[in-house]
């Protein structure tokens, strides 16, 4: 099909798997695994399968950020290279049957506790360790900010992202709809935090570590080469509140965990300590 030929859809749609570009095989109609592959484990209460991914990066800011605070929440952060499926082994679809990172298991009880879903794992850790969550009275407004994030960034990835950055051809109409949509959803979180510095209250919450790697990230022009594109630079409140997330230490740190891409003293493939940061990114290894 030329990309400006009209489409008429069969009246049965047949997966073609040779249809969709260089990301063709991140994703396919049936669940389940493709191949026995178990899980590596390693000392700490908490396993972690993931890639730094936007919503990968929630989780290890959020494991860094309870450490930085003092709290007992050490943990191994192993790869999961999507690409090369391994979110389809038998090990990963056992923890997450929805085979997408992240996904962690909690070893710190008597039973282990499997937990998938970036937002699900982020409020399982925040009530296990009592932090981030806020004050109580609090707690409908960042409830309702994570639930808007888990809701809306699908139209920024895998809508906006997607068709913008991905897709083998570009295409007016999806580009259109969903850039609108991304704008929409920048104008209100600027308007939200027009003289705030966090999403809710006067602290940071998972509220801002759940928006921040998706929001954060695009208008720090860091997102699909897309700050030109969407005007980013106009919602200025966002992009202070991005800066002051950013220049966390905690943040910075997380950031850098399972990531491989860019500068290679910024990737991290696997933590395992604290001192992983020291002498086991990827500048170290490969030199």
């Amino acid at each position: 099909m030329s990309e400006n030929a009209p489409y008429t859809p069969p009246k049965v749609w047949v997966w073609d798997k040779e249809n969709g570009g260089k990301w063709a095989g991140l994703n396919r109609p049936i669940a389940g695994p493709t191949h026995h592959k178990d899980l590596p484990r390693g000392d700490h209460p908490f396993q972690l399968y993931s890639l730094a991914t936007p919503n990968g990066v929630k989780v290890t800011v959020m494991f860094e950020e309870l450490l930085a605070a003092g709290h007992a929440a050490e943990y191994d952060a192993w790869l999961i290279r999507i690409l090369d499926g391994d979110q389809f082994g038998s090990g990963f679809t056992d923890v997450n049957p929805n085979s997408k990172i992240p996904a962690l298991m909690d070893y710190s009880g008597q039973t282990p506790v499997r937990v998938f879903e970036s937002g699900a794992i982020l409020m399982h850790l925040a009530e296990k360790f009592g932090a981030f969550l806020g004050r109580p009275e609090d707690r409908p407004e960042l409830l309702s900010w994570l639930m808007w994030q888990m809701g809306s960034a699908p139209y920024l990835g895998g809508g906006f992202g997607h068709f913008y950055a991905y897709a083998p051809f570009a295409q007016e109409y999806p580009i259109n709809r969903f850039a609108m949509e991304v704008k929409r959803q920048l104008d209100v979180l600027d308007r939200h935090l027009a003289g705030r510095d966090w999403m809710v209250g006067n602290e940071i919450t998972i509220a801002d570590i759940a928006i921040a790697p998706w929001y954060g990230r695009l208008v720090r022009g860091e997102a699909y080469d897309a700050g030109e594109f969407l005007s980013v630079h106009d919602y200025k409140n966002v992009v202070a509140w991005a800066e002051r997330f950013y220049a966390r230490p905690a943040v910075q740190r997380g950031a850098m965990v399972n990531r491989t891409y860019g500068p290679l003293e910024g990737q991290l493939h696997e933590r395992h300590s604290a001192d992983n940061f020291l002498n086991r990114t990827q500048d170290k290894i490969d030199g």
